[in-house]
């Protein structure tokens, strides 16, 4: 099991969150894989940058796959509102068993409530997960 983060949690380690930091740096050091679905750089990413670039370094991009989307697609489906990018990262983290680090909690429980029971959606401000207790 790794970790998935979605748009938010991209935006709180660019502004250098202290918290997403802390995150971030106890999974590298744990080696824990941490996955950004492909869907979420293209939400975030507006330009090349050095700390865009530093960034995307540290993680595994998941492309959008046809068995991916049709999952994506289906959450959609079930969970009025969900938008396209939410979907994909929930459906991804589901895959793989991963916890989600979001800034949209809200919306990433509709959906883990909705067809993804087994997904931890945690705040970009929920602190750290070590890697000896998932």
């Amino acid at each position: 099991m790794g970790l998935t983060f979605d748009t938010g949690a991209l935006i709180a380690l660019e502004r250098r969150d202290v918290r997403m930091r802390k995150v971030l740096d106890t999974a590298l050091a744990g080696r824990v894989v941490i996955t950004v679905p492909a869907a979420v750089v293209v939400e975030w990413w507006r330009a090349r940058s050095p700390r865009h670039e530093a960034i995307m370094a540290m993680f595994a991009v998941e492309p959008l796959t046809e068995p991916l989307a049709r999952l994506a697609g289906e959450a959609i489906a079930a969970v009025p509102g969900a938008t396209v990018v939410d979907a994909i990262v929930m459906a991804s983290a589901a895959r793989r068993g991963d916890p989600v680090y979001t800034s949209d909690v809200g919306d990433l429980v509709r959906l883990r409530d909705g067809c993804f029971p087994t997904v931890r959606v945690l705040g970009t401000g929920s602190g750290v997960i070590s890697p000896r207790a998932r």
